[in-house]
């Protein structure tokens, strides 16, 4: 008898995984997209001021080639641009280390060797270029080495073209925006149908200004195509060299002391009554490819010159303006300096130091800016105010603030006289330094554009048992665990019963 019990035991047990492994091949399963772990970029923007470096990352599948990007973290390098770094061997080199150790941090090791490394350098490197381009050359090259010591997948440190940087900035925007794509309801990403908006920026050593248009542009130059989510957009856009605002700055001191003579003393009509200040004619003056036109026969450069403020909104004006030519344009219709430029159309979003001059005017005035008139009555409020007015009413850094009549004058002809903004078009700017947790510069647009260079990642499929059957098939898993053991415990109670009866 008791060999028949423990023969019946493994034919029960085949029969239960025959029943199970049915049951599990014929209940319907429903396929389930697995997403990739993340991709992972790179950016250095390396301007002329400073240097900022930007991590990106963006799910492994792509939309429409194109990686859905947001920034996962940044470093700002201490010390200058990498340009200021010419003739000191290493400098430009070492002063990334503390920042690509960041790096080596937050991106995860499993992907180091797949995360896409660039360093794109603006205005800085391309006026350095001008005036020494073999030492342009070696700090590149001496930058490059650097990168390429650490476990990424280097691509290029270059010096991007004045158009460039100014379509990255307007890719970045309009992502940022959603005016690309947008996260659906459905859970997928769509594209929305919106209008594209306008890029300003303001840097260092230049601007730039770019927009979509259907105008005709004279200038081919100024025409870029991007290829973004499926979408082909043609943009006009516009870098000027020296029209940034510590180049500017430059240009105007000097036309002032170029105006003036070389004396001991000049007075500097934006800089606030109240407020002196001394310079060397050579390195903060005439030490620039953007001031060589204003350049005195005979100096010395290291001689000091007291510039003194006087706090004129007319005279600043004028000087400023001066800084433009609104003469001889070849084309049918020109910004200024002779350069093309179709009108300008739709929205705009206006940042970098745009955003911090458009604040300070804000703030000094408590003026909104909805006009070009408004525009003109804060900014000629501002002028007229003493240095002390204007630190008791803004508590800001010395060198900002000397600085705000003469910026903002120049931001009021560079967008009024020079991009054409009037009382429609005017309003339509918005002044921002962020938008969407992440920086608005060109570093995002470059990484967007340079997402559709590394190769997506297919989507996992794994089966996944509705709730339904699945609760199911646990109950019966149960069920004949329970009957399995009822089945052990009435053999064991049978066989005690008999050795008893023995």
């Amino acid at each position: 008898m008791a060999l028949r019990d423990y023969s019946i035991i493994p034919a029960l047990v085949l029969l239960v995984m025959g029943i199970v492994g049915i049951l599990l091949l014929v209940l319907p399963a429903n396929e389930m997209e697995k997403p990739p772990e993340n991709m992972f970029g790179i950016v250095l923007d390396a301007g002329s001021s400073h240097t900022s470096m930007y991590i990106y990352k963006w799910p492994a599948d792509k939309q429409n080639d194109t990686g859905i990007v947001t920034q996962h973290s940044e470093c700002h390098v201490k010390g200058g641009g990498i340009s200021s770094y010419a003739g000191i061997r290493g400098g430009a080199a070492e002063s990334l280390e503390d920042c690509l150790k960041q790096a080596v941090k937050d991106v995860p090791k499993p992907r180091h060797h797949q995360t896409p490394l660039y360093l794109g350098a603006t205005a800085g490197m391309r006026l350095l270029n001008e005036v020494n381009a073999t030492e342009s050359k070696q700090v590149l090259k001496e930058v490059e080495k650097k990168m390429r010591s650490y476990p990424f997948k280097f691509k290029e440190a270059a010096i991007l073209s004045g158009q460039e940087e100014g379509a990255y900035g307007w890719v970045t925007v309009n992502y940022l925006l959603e005016n690309f794509a947008k996260y659906g309801f459905v859970g997928r990403w769509l594209n929305p149908g919106r209008q594209t908006i306008g890029a300003l920026d303001l840097g260092g050593a230049s601007t730039q200004i770019a927009f979509e248009t259907s105008e005709e542009v004279q200038d081919k130059d100024n025409v870029m195509e991007l290829k973004l989510y499926g979408q082909t957009y043609r943009l006009y856009t516009q870098s000027f060299l020296c029209y940034g605002q510590d180049q500017f700055l430059r240009k105007l001191l000097a036309l002032l002391i170029k105006t003036e003579g070389v004396k001991p003393q000049v007075s500097h009509p934006c800089y606030p009554q109240e407020f002196t200040t001394s310079v060397k004619l050579g390195p903060d003056v005439f030490d620039s490819p953007c001031t060589q036109s204003y350049k005195p026969a005979n100096f010395d450069p290291q001689r000091s010159v007291r510039v003194v403020g006087t706090g004129d909104y007319r005279s600043c004006l004028d000087n400023v303006q001066k800084l433009f030519s609104f003469e001889n344009c070849s084309y049918s219709k020109c910004s200024f300096n002779g350069v093309f430029q179709p009108n300008v159309r739709g929205s705009f979003m206006a940042f970098s130091a745009f955003f911090f001059t458009h604040s300070y005017i804000s703030s000094l005035s408590n003026i909104s800016i909805t006009s070009p008139s408004r525009l003109k009555e804060a900014i000629q409020l501002i002028c007229n105010m003493t240095f002390s007015e204007m630190t008791a009413n803004f508590k800001q850094k010395e060198k900002y603030m000397k600085n705000v009549c003469a910026v903002s004058n120049f931001v009021q002809v560079l967008l009024l006289q020079g991009y054409g903004f009037d009382n429609h078009s005017l309003p339509s700017i918005s002044f921002e330094k962020k938008a969407g947790g992440a920086s608005v510069g060109w570093a995002l647009g470059f990484m967007l554009s340079l997402s559709s260079m590394v190769p997506a990642e297919r989507l996992g499929l794994m089966k996944a048992l509705p709730p339904g059957p699945w609760a199911g098939i646990l109950f019966l898993f149960i069920t004949l665990l329970l009957i399995a053991l009822g089945y052990l415990l009435m053999i064991y109670r049978s066989r005690k019963t008999k050795e008893g009866m023995v």
